[in-house]
């Protein structure tokens, strides 16, 4: 069983998040396990204070080192003999990918630190942090929203979780790192526009070509930059089709700036 700890100022922003859909039934089931800790309850003072002015002069409160440090010592501890990897959730980490979740998902545990006003005390991260992460390339007003997503991202690519291991097989950003095929459903037509004709007829070759098709069109139209980078994975077929999408590309263009 997967551990998950968090360390947050807000453990309440957590509560509906975890305790709904996947992430219930993937708690109920016992194949995870998801701890949320109060930063406040492993510091010092009876006011529970857990940040203070930064040394410098300038805006905003920064985290004490005291009550994080000893948060995270104490989680690790009663976690043994499982091994944490410790992660600080900022603006300026590492940004967060479905690789690294597909990374965390072999873990056996990991804790999520949450920052908030200015950040952690620069120690915090020099002395106890194994990873740091961003989810984006913004800046939101604490870590926990990002802690949310790496956990769901994670958790549904534990076996077992989903329904079907099948479908986070072929997700967008998974295996080669193609985006995602359009999926359809019940009923077959809906304001004029219908299923397409391949995906009712049954044959299985036929619809992987189609879904094939569709993602590397997609993603060509989306993230050319993916493309570029699994080149040396595509087949020639695969080469063929891309090539005649940039030409329909080029001459939609050329139309429409006439």
């Amino acid at each position: 069983m997967m551990k998950i700890e968090v360390l947050t100022l807000f453990p309440e922003m957590f509560t509906g998040v975890l305790n709904s859909s996947i992430l219930k039934r993937a708690q109920d089931k016992g194949l995870v396990e998801i701890k949320v800790r109060d930063i406040r309850d492993y510091t010092f003072d009876k006011h529970r204070v857990a940040d203070d002015a930064p040394y410098g002069g300038g805006p905003g409160m920064v985290m004490k080192v005291e009550p994080i440090s000893r948060a995270i010592e104490t989680v690790t501890e009663e976690n043994l003999p499982t091994p944490l990897t410790r992660v600080y959730l900022t603006p300026d980490g590492e940004p967060w990918n479905q690789k690294l979740a597909e990374e965390f998902a072999q873990l056996p545990g990991f804790l999520l630190l949450c920052g908030h006003y200015e950040g952690v005390d620069q120690r915090v991260r020099d002395l106890f942090i194994d990873r740091e992460i961003s989810i984006g390339d913004y800046v939101l007003t604490g870590g926990e929203l990002p802690a949310m997503v790496i956990i769901d991202s994670v958790v549904r690519l534990i076996p077992g979780v989903l329904g079907n291991d099948e479908s986070s097989r072929q997700d967008s950003f998974s295996g080669e790192g193609l985006l995602d095929y359009p999926h359809y459903t019940r009923p077959q037509e809906f304001r004029g526009l219908s299923v397409p004709e391949v995906l009712l007829s049954g044959h299985h070759k036929m619809i992987q070509e189609w879904r094939r098709r569709e993602a590397l069109k997609k993603t060509l139209y989306r993230r050319p930059d993916i493309l570029a980078r699994i080149a040396s994975m595509l087949t020639p077929a695969d080469k063929e089709f891309l090539e005649q999408c940039r030409h329909e590309m080029e001459r939609r263009e050329s139309e429409n700036s006439r």
